[in-house]
């Protein structure tokens, strides 16, 4: 029987992104895929500048830049054509080194992401799986998966389930979803342009409208995308039918200027598992959240539940399994996933025309009257780390060094001290990396403004713990050290 340090279930963008990240660290994974070849079509449309700093970590940047565009924002309009509320992204370069927001065409991603596995050598994909049965033991996991109409038989020491809205690996947990209350059936119809079309909208648009509430997408290159709700009394086959579509794009364009690549009818629901971790398996991405698409956020969420639980499981098998650190995945991410979740319905009742625009806390009026809103970041949830450490939870900017390098080429695997060389040399900590003000100009300075002589960063970027005197580094209660 073949013996595995990971197997990852699913490989969609979460899937490819954990399996990336695990694959840094020279462990050997396998994934198994249920489909038979990489999935043609659009789905996931956008991701933001935390996602796109994952991506660098991977390595894929370089290349994958070219098959996106920058997001300009989101303008939410009523049936008059009125502005109600204005989304802007700023075309500025972030605190994560990135622009705030961007479009993009998933199999674009997920080549991408399969092409950089393939650089690994400890890494195998099997597609056209069906997995049967999982089972927990107390050292590892027996994986019991169908290929070819053969059943065969795997073990590794961590299985996480990345299969989706319909995971087996989630029910074979025993966990369940609950739902948050918003569920309403959408259209969703993709087209390409035979010609640019320059009086289409350059960003995306909410149409207001409690009668039917619709969302127009500008995506990469000719792509352009429109959703429209669907009442539960209308016949779905006479909605998908083309004559019903282009009846209801007449408004924008003729089927002359662009033919349909995809039409679909989704369930956008909102929903989060119970549990996420049962003993050595785990879910992440849709399989333990889901979130209707009016933020753009749901494969976001997903990608961030890699970062996560990527280093956590990576920092267990270089050293030791450990419970209490690895239940801090779920108490980190939950809170933080089901704050885009609710943020993403309130978004929605407003789409539909039936809730206020208090979206988020982050609305402010214009000279002009117009309401703007702000993105999000939510914190992390309780975990590792202490709750009265103001810093605790929040991103750490990336950071150019001296050398000309950023800083996030250097924590991939495992966490950084930030810190003053003076400092530094008066610290020995175990399996952390120092980087000092030799290393990066203007990092003292940086320190001040966090109220801290050092800082402890995270792999995934997040700050794990402030410190003032040598003496708090003594108190090493936030990793299994």
């Amino acid at each position: 029987m073949k013996q595995y340090d990971v197997i990852i279930v699913g490989l969609g963008p979460t899937g490819g992104t954990l399996a990336n990240l695990l694959a840094l660290n020279g462990f050997s994974i396998l994934i198994l895929e249920r489909e038979k070849n990489l999935y043609a079509l659009p789905r996931a449309v956008h991701f933001d500048d935390e996602i796109m700093r994952v991506f660098q970590t991977i390595g894929i940047t370089k290349k994958f830049l070219k098959n996106t565009i920058i997001n300009k924002g989101t303008k939410f309009v009523n049936s008059e054509g009125k502005i109600l509320l204005d989304w802007p992204r700023p075309k500025a370069i972030t605190e994560n080194g990135w622009y705030p927001s961007y479009r993009f065409h998933q199999p674009d991603l997920e080549r991408h992401l399969r092409n950089r596995l393939k650089t690994f050598k400890k890494v195998r994909l099997l597609q056209n799986t069906e997995v049967i049965k999982i089972k927990n033991n107390k050292n590892f996991v027996d994986l019991f998966f169908k290929r070819k109409n053969k059943t065969q038989k795997v073990s590794s020491k961590y299985v996480i389930g990345c299969d989706g809205a319909r995971s087996t690996t989630r029910e074979q947990m025993g966990s369940v979803l609950d739902n948050l209350g918003f569920t309403q059936k959408w259209a969703v119809v993709d087209l390409i342009l035979r010609k640019n079309k320059n009086k289409l909208p350059d960003r995306t648009i909410q149409y207001s409208n409690s009668e039917r509430p619709a969302t127009y997408c500008r995506n990469v290159g000719k792509r352009r995308r429109w959703e429209f709700a669907i009442q539960d009394n209308e016949n779905e086959k006479e909605i998908l039918s083309d004559e019903y579509i282009w009846n209801f794009l007449k408004p924008w364009l003729n089927e002359k200027e662009a033919y349909l690549e995809r039409k679909a009818i989704y369930i956008f629901q909102s929903a989060i598992a119970r549990k996420w971790r049962k003993g050595r398996i785990f879910i992440a991405g849709d399989a333990a959240h889901l979130m209707p698409p009016f933020m753009g956020q749901g494969m976001c969420a997903g990608i961030r539940d890699a970062s996560n639980l990527a280093w956590k499981i990576s920092w267990c098998i270089n050293n030791k399994h450990d419970e209490k650190f690895l239940d801090t995945y779920q108490t980190e991410r939950f809170s933080n996933a089901k704050e885009y979740i609710e943020t993403t319905m309130r978004m929605g009742e407003f789409v539909n025309a039936v809730g206020s625009d208090n979206i988020t806390d982050n609305i402010s009026s214009g000279p002009d009257g117009t309401k703007s809103m702000q993105s999000i970041r939510p914190k992390l949830g309780i975990g590792l780390g202490s709750n009265k450490d103001k810093n605790r939870g929040k991103i750490f900017p990336q950071l150019k060094m001296k050398n000309g390098k950023t800083l996030d080429e250097k924590f991939s695997k495992s966490p950084l001290l930030l810190t003053s060389y003076k400092l530094a040399k008066k610290i020995s900590l175990k399996k952390i990396q120092s980087i000092t003000d030799k290393d990066i100009k203007g990092l003292n300075n940086l320190l001040k403004t966090y109220k801290a002589k050092a800082l402890i960063v995270r792999p995934d970027r997040f700050i794990l713990k402030t410190c003032n005197s040598v003496n708090d580094f003594n108190r090493i209660n936030y990793l299994p050290l």
